[in-house]
């Protein structure tokens, strides 16, 4: 299999696009019927650069019976729609578990942590579409792709409705219900790019009907979630979700960076979220993956737990360690032991 490529990096750090691994396996054992066009490391028939640009990956899978996989928790680079048109499926996003039912549709924000089947996909007919709308972060501008046949009245209410509103899961209608059955025929049909054109016109109809259904609605608009806060309190969330971003040397300059923001921005809204500076809430972060470490992984020595982490040495992991936990990370690893 080819490597992921990477879909954004940013100050050592390299981030991949999700490419549902679990989802492929399963096609390719007969376990799911799935159809699908993508971009990258997404799974299906590869999209050309001039297939389709902005579109990661579009298709549908149709589980006849109770799966024994899941899509696990991750992050899409896009804004993504999913249409539930038969079954129902285990779905949760960032702190809330949902049931989905049939005519259920889903919008996921770029970037929002979410995941399908708890643990494991049910017998279930499910439509999606990720379109890329280069954003890595909350508080960047979203770049929809140029040949949507859409004004740009209509982009910009669509932007701020599906920016700057918590909704997770929305009613369907009948037009959008027949408008993914479409797109799941186009792709389904699609030989060497014979039905992009369709997809293009289904695409922007989708996205059409989704605005009209919006305006239907009655919506609570939160500019915060586009705000650099809340692109700091994802930066932050994730020092915990990720060893491997716990892990990296970070400097206040660095996490800064990441986020888009200047050093005194991003300390203050650091301080806000977490009553810490930056650098404290960091070292909180280590010390408690640490501890983890330290009881569940006995076959780790204190000084690898120590680089793991993001020390510099184990000289100053256990210095650090000592502040928070009272004790050294050799006692605590002794006093916590599981017992036999």
């Amino acid at each position: 299999m080819a490597e992921t490529p990477a879909i954004y990096s940013a100050d050592g750090l390299t981030y991949t696009a999700y490419a549902g691994q679990p989802l492929r396996q399963a096609a390719e054992d007969g376990k799911v019927h799935m159809s699908v066009l993508g971009h990258d490391a997404y799974h299906g028939r590869r999209l050309t650069k001039a297939e389709l640009p902005g579109i990661s990956s579009v298709g549908y899978w149709d589980a006849a019976g109770p799966q024994d996989w899941g899509l696990e928790w991750h992050r899409n680079e896009g804004i993504e729609l999913s249409f539930l048109e038969a079954g129902k499926l285990p779905f949760a996003i960032d702190d809330h578990n949902i049931m989905l039912k049939p005519g259920d549709l889903v919008v996921t924000r770029p970037c929002q942590l979410h995941c399908l089947g708890a643990p494991n996909v049910t017998a279930s007919r499910l439509y999606w579409i990720i379109i890329d709308v280069n954003v890595r972060r909350p508080n960047q501008p979203w770049k929809w792709p140029k040949w949507l046949a859409l004004t740009k009245d209509d982009v910009e209410e669509l932007t701020n409705f599906l920016r700057h509103n918590e909704r997770l899961v929305w009613p369907s209608t009948d037009d959008i219900r027949h408008c993914f059955e479409q797109i799941g025929k186009a792709v389904e049909l699609d030989k060497h790019g014979s039905h992009i054109s369709w997809l293009m016109v289904y695409i922007t109809e989708l996205l059409l009907l989704t605005l009209k259904m919006i305006r239907q609605q009655d919506v609570s608009l939160n500019p915060i979630l586009s705000s650099s806060q809340r692109t700091v309190e994802l930066f932050l969330r994730g020092l915990n979700e990720n060893p491997e971003t716990l892990g990296h040397p970070w400097t206040i300059e660095g996490m800064a960076a990441q986020c888009g923001l200047g050093k005194t921005r991003f300390r203050y809204h650091c301080k806000q979220l977490t009553n810490m500076l930056p650098m404290q809430y960091l070292n909180h972060c280590r010390v408690k993956m640490a501890s983890k470490l330290l009881i569940e992984r006995l076959d780790m020595s204190i000084t690898n737990i120590a680089f793991e982490c993001g020390f510099e040495s184990s000289q100053y992991f256990a210095t650090v360690f000592r502040q928070y936990k009272k004790c050294n990370p050799s006692n605590y690893r002794k006093n916590n032991r599981p017992s036999e």
